[in-house]
């Protein structure tokens, strides 16, 4: 059996239906891209919430992305599932693909995150499924067709980062477990080894951003684009997601949400560390207009670009990486 049948059958297995029946595919152009709404923050039938949706359609319409992806906390407000169906029902009117990852604040509405996932799922075009047998409900990866053939060019890891601690006496935020990191470890070496030792490039999805997001802040050698309004967010307990991303050599890049006035990209240790851009409405604090990240993968591998667009067409902080986070 080649290589590349073998990757194919361990994708197809690995994969729903859902994927295999509808590939996402990198463009003509060996372009892919995405937009990541966060924090959507919705509460059903409350008009500051109205801001959120506008975004979403300007957004969608200007972009007119391949893949759309939740990174969290779409609702804020009880009733849980109009709130949530809300968002879903208008993403979905756009007939693009989307996944979600969970927040720490979705299941605090009077909905369990099993029962929000039987409402994602009931949406066509949801890519978002459950692995078994592993913290949290989110954990699932999706594939990049090439824009030609049945190779696969990139890999999209999305992972429930939970919501608040469980251990006494250490306060804040969950973190991403063990055994959601073995997982990991698992998908990306039977990848890599599929294609004969070449790691496939591969991007992450989650919602609570991760420690080394402060020591990269801290670091005046690495270059940041973007605004930082507050300190990361992130957990007291560092359970070592980043080194298994190294020690795998895909991941280029991890997209969070979480804290509403940060939107900054930095490049730390070779891994883009990127906020997105706070989509929901004034339902919570935020002191940055609403607005969503867009992300243009090259189905090379080599860089990528990103922006945040804005209200009224603005564009800000565009980037492209490596190259806009090297110091000059």
């Amino acid at each position: 059996m080649s290589k590349k049948t073998l990757l194919t059958g361990l994708l197809a297995l690995l994969c729903t239906t859902a994927f295999a029946a509808t590939p996402l595919r990198f463009r003509a152009d060996g372009t892919f891209k995405i937009v990541q709404f966060t924090d959507v923050h919705f509460i059903h039938g409350d008009t500051r919430s109205d801001s959120a949706l506008a975004r979403i359609r300007e957004v969608m319409a200007a972009e007119r992305p391949d893949l759309v992806m939740l990174t969290g906390d779409v609702i804020y407000g009880k009733p849980a599932e109009q709130s949530y169906r809300t968002v879903l029902d208008l993403v979905s009117s756009y007939d693009v693909p989307f996944g979600v990852t969970f927040g720490n604040h979705d299941d605090e509405q009077g909905l369990d995150k099993e029962a929000l996932m039987r409402i994602i799922q009931s949406y066509p075009l949801n890519l978002t499924r459950r692995e078994p047998g592993i913290h949290g409900y989110t954990n699932y990866l999706v594939p990049v067709m090439a824009s030609e053939g049945s190779d696969t060019a990139a890999v999209l890891y999305c992972f429930d980062s939970n919501t608040y601690s469980q251990i006494k006496g250490v306060k804040g935020y969950d973190y991403i477990r063990a055994d959601q990191i073995d997982w990991y470890r698992r998908m990306s070496r039977t990848l890599t080894a599929a294609r004969g030792g070449k790691p496939l490039p591969a991007y992450a999805f989650f919602h609570i951003p991760l420690p080394e997001y402060h020591e990269a802040v801290a670091d005046e050698s690495a270059v940041m684009i973007g605004t930082r309004m507050e300190p990361a967010c992130a957990p007291a307990l560092n359970s070592g997601l980043f080194a298994a991303m190294k020690e795998c050599g895909d991941v280029r890049a991890m997209f969070v949400g979480h804290d509403h006035d940060n939107d900054y990209a930095v490049l730390w240790r070779g891994i883009l560390l990127a906020y997105g851009r706070y989509t929901g409405g004034n339902t919570v604090y935020n002191h940055l207009p609403n607005g969503a990240r867009v992300i243009e993968l090259r189905e090379d591998g080599k860089q990528f670009d990103t922006w945040i667009r804005l209200a009224g067409g603005q564009i800000i902080n565009r980037a492209t990486c490596p190259d806009s986070f090297q110091r000059k």
